[in-house]
């Protein structure tokens, strides 16, 4: 038995109805709970107002709805982009960023405490590997955001599964939490507003294709031969650049879907006249695009972004080959909110 109290948000409809009997409560309840959970965005059990108090006092006494405190929260100067840093029940710490954008309101979601893929240039990649966030963990995040843009009646129309971690490392928690926000009786948000990205795990690739997903899928690229990759992601030295692409070809033929290729462009590394011409070579007739992210500052890593004349020679490059592309809104850069830059404090 753990110490720690069941989260609510780690249980499906059906787990939560088991969890329920199994407290002698008829198994309706469940549904009127899985409504506060997933469309009333509860904080706490005590506004469960359709719930007997003896029933709310039992999940006070067994079960909880907090991922746990915050512990630092950072508002970018444009208020656009907000950073929080939750800490959770065990100690790790992990931050959650919301962005907000004309039309859209997107969260970046983090699913694992640290990350073990290593990325030199990645705040995340810098820090290490602490473990793999439950499926609670991740879907909570969400909520959390959810339950704020709520009450300025507004809610969160994307989530993009590129805050801290790896997502497909963490595969059955991730998918588990991305069917939970997709779930038509509970969050309803369309599986094609929930982006899945990765640095480039092979054999989860494939089975993602398999399983015929529709959320997209961003493979983290940033180099076009083994040499230059090899020197940024270490991960490249288990899963080449043709094993990848290869991977790739055959989730676009499993799925009938298009494959973003990400790619942080770092001055005079991998935005040369040469990467940008073996990039267009080797994506050449995939149903593909690339977004190029002008490079996050980062402590530990000494690269520069790329000018804005640099940006769109690799874009022309590109287009030469037919493959289409666009350039990032950068945004959070001065909380460190932006892609690459989430950290925490080291919990070992």
């Amino acid at each position: 038995m753990s110490s720690h109290p069941l989260n609510l948000y780690e249980l499906n409809l059906a787990d939560l109805t088991e969890f329920l009997t199994g407290l002698g409560e008829p198994a309706y309840r469940a549904k009127q709970i899985w409504q506060w959970l997933y469309r009333q965005y509860t904080p706490d059990f005590a506004t469960m107002s359709n719930l007997p108090q003896p029933l709310r006092d039992k999940l006070d006494a067994n079960a909880t709805l907090d991922i746990g405190p915050i512990i630092a929260e950072q508002l970018s100067n444009d208020n656009q982009t907000k950073k929080v840093l939750f800490q959770l029940a065990d100690g790790q710490q992990i931050e959650t960023v919301l962005m907000r954008y004309e039309k859209r309101r997107t969260l970046c979601i983090s699913t694992q405490a640290g990350c073990a893929m290593g990325c030199i240039f990645c705040a995340t990649g810098q820090m290490g590997f602490f473990r793999h966030l439950n499926s609670g963990e991740i879907v909570a995040q969400v909520i959390h955001f959810a339950r704020e843009l709520a009450a300025e009646g507004e809610h969160v129309t994307n989530v993009v599964l590129m805050g801290m971690g790896e997502p497909l490392h963490n595969y059955e928690n991730t998918m588990t939490a991305v069917d939970r926000l997709t779930d038509p009786t509970g969050f309803n948000l369309g599986a094609r507003k929930i982006t899945i990205s990765t640095v480039g795990l092979v054999p989860a690739i494939r089975r993602y294709a398999d399983e015929k997903r529709q959320t997209p899928l961003a493979v983290s690229l940033h180099a076009a031969t083994d040499a230059e990759r090899d020197k940024l992601i270490p991960v490249n030295r288990k899963w080449p650049i043709a094993d990848i692409i290869e991977a790739c070809r055959y989730y676009v033929a499993k799925t009938g879907r298009r494959i973003t290729f990400e790619w942080a462009l770092i001055a005079h590394e991998n935005d040369t006249p040469e990467q940008a011409q073996a990039l267009g070579r080797l994506l050449q007739g995939m149903l593909c695009h690339v977004n190029l992210i002008p490079l996050n500052p980062t402590q530990k890593y000494g690269g520069q972004p790329s000018s804005r004349a640099r940006v769109n020679a690799f874009q022309q490059g590109l287009a030469r080959y037919g493959v289409s592309s666009t350039v990032r809104v950068r945004r959070g850069i001065d909380i460190q909110a932006g892609c690459g830059q989430l950290k925490a404090t080291v919990q070992k």
